[in-house]
């Protein structure tokens, strides 16, 4: 491992390279953001396919994750859970084992427990490296529209230093507070979500039970006290829509898998704060449900169609 004396990134905008790890749903578009902006990208995913079409879109794919770490001083990372980024991060194949360069910057926008991403965030600091966790709102379609909010923690001057490249993917950066605040706020904003998706498809589940014309019952609603993501920019009920996953038969988006996974987090953070989750709780177990009947691999708004049945 290289471990040389460099002067410290006032900004991420100031390296050459920029190493980014997981290219699924989300990280794919984000990348590609990035490129569009004439950042020049050493990406790595598990996935051959997803390294193909990084690279027909001007990216330059990578070996492994060590070999990212070893040629960027700032690496981004998307993972989908709490174990990857563990796995991404520690070890001696990991990130924090190869990085270059003392200083290097370090961006995961992994949705991760708040307890994990502290921790790691004590790794990478102890290891002489600089990180924030920077998770994202937003959805397939902010990723690929470079409209995403990111939630970030770390410190003053890290948030100042990864600002800069996170608004090429983003409508709004915004500090949340010391190492790991990003990710409460992202697991807090995501138990908000999951608890009001359920409350559209059952609204809209009810509408159309009683014969109304889902159009313009949705016209209403976005006028209206019901508005909310959900309803105005992420339907779950087919036909209401265009270009959102149920109008594709909820293919691609925000997995219901995921969505448990996210609740499951909000869920074990509470245990650690003794705060009350009774919705969440009821939501974890009816996303579960869905998920239990196969249907794990499908937009989260699949709630509309297989919930309670």
């Amino acid at each position: 491992m290289r471990s040389r004396s460099f002067s410290t990134l006032a900004s991420a905008l100031d390296a050459d390279l920029i190493g980014f790890i997981g290219l699924g749903n989300m990280g794919l578009p984000m990348a590609s953001n990035l490129l569009t902006h004439g950042r020049r990208l050493l990406v790595f995913d598990m996935s051959d396919e997803r390294l193909q079409e990084a690279q027909k879109r001007g990216a330059k794919a990578a070996q492994s994750v060590a070999h990212v770490a070893r040629e960027a001083r700032v690496v981004m990372t998307m993972l989908p859970a709490t174990k990857h980024v563990k796995a991404v991060y520690l070890g001696e194949t990991g990130l924090l084992a190869n990085l270059g360069e003392k200083g290097s910057l370090i961006i995961d926008s992994s949705t991760i427990d708040p307890v994990s991403a502290e921790e790691v965030n004590k790794e990478a600091t102890s290891a002489g490296y600089r990180m924030v966790d920077a998770p994202v709102s937003g959805g397939v379609p902010g990723a690929v529209d470079a409209t995403l909010t990111f939630m970030v923690g770390g410190t003053d001057d890290n948030f100042k230093a990864t600002q800069p490249l996170l608004a090429m993917m983003g409508k709004s950066v915004v500090h949340c507070g010391g190492p790991g605040k990003g990710a409460a706020f992202k697991v807090c904003n995501n138990l908000i979500l999951a608890v009001s998706m359920l409350g559209v498809s059952e609204g809209f589940r009810l509408a159309e039970s009683l014969g109304v014309d889902l159009n313009k019952f949705a016209s209403v609603v976005n006028t209206s006290s019901g508005r909310c993501w959900s309803s105005d920019t992420y339907n779950p009920a087919p036909g209401v829509m265009d270009n959102v996953p149920a109008s594709r038969d909820y293919v691609g988006g925000f997995a219901i898998d995921l969505m448990v996974k996210d609740l499951g987090l909000a869920l074990s953070a509470a245990e650690v704060t003794k705060a009350p989750l009774p919705a969440t709780k009821e939501a974890h177990r009816l996303y579960g449900q869905v998920a239990a009947k196969g249907h794990g691999s499908l937009d989260f708004g699949s709630v509309y169609k297989y919930g309670g049945t």
